[in-house]
């Protein structure tokens, strides 16, 4: 009898410990793909120093668009807040709208490469977005359904946000080159 109940406390255990580490395994997905987005954003952003000084020759009256994306570049760098970062990218999408309304600017081979690396940074950014958001709903899902929910709360695992643009916003705007 004691050998029975032995039998079904490691049986016990090792499905709890199976859950934990699939729990585990889970959450760290979500961490590295947060991580990716993270340095799609930073390489992005990276490029807006240069993509404003060519821009800020052609359209010195912009000036209000040039000061608020370094404001919130500086404040995305120091909170790795991903709302900064959406308006971040609002504000580069501004940038390039202003390029279209100067055709020496839309001519200039700095600010097509510019706008190039840009879009290009972008398509990746979607990527690492999309991966983010399945790996979260795997990661909540888990963290909802029966037993492993039961699991979850013991040892306090937390449900993560998925990454979502505002309503009604377009992110990114795809530029003929």
């Amino acid at each position: 009898m004691e050998i029975i109940a032995l039998i079904i406390v490691a049986i016990f255990f090792i499905i709890v410990l199976s859950m934990y580490n699939g729990l585990i395994r889970k959450r760290n997905a979500v961490k590295q793909s947060r991580s990716s987005i993270d340095v799609y954003l930073t390489q992005r952003f990276d490029l807006i120093p240069n993509l404003i000084e060519t821009v800020k020759g052609y359209a010195k009256h912009e000036k209000e668009v040039f000061e608020s994306i370094t404001k919130l570049r500086s404040e995305y760098e120091q909170t790795k807040d991903l709302t900064k970062a959406s308006e971040l990218n609002k504000q580069i999408d501004n940038i390039l709208l202003i390029g279209e309304n100067y055709p020496e600017l839309k001519s200039s081979e700095n600010f097509l490469n510019l706008q190039k690396n840009l879009t290009k940074m972008e398509d990746q950014l979607q990527a690492a977005r999309r991966l983010y958001n399945t790996d979260v709903t795997s990661y909540n899902t888990s963290l909802q359904v029966f037993p492993t929910n039961l699991v979850a709360s013991a040892f306090h695992f937390k449900e993560e946000k998925l990454f979502e643009l505002e309503a009604g916003k377009q992110q990114n705007i795809k530029v003929e080159l």
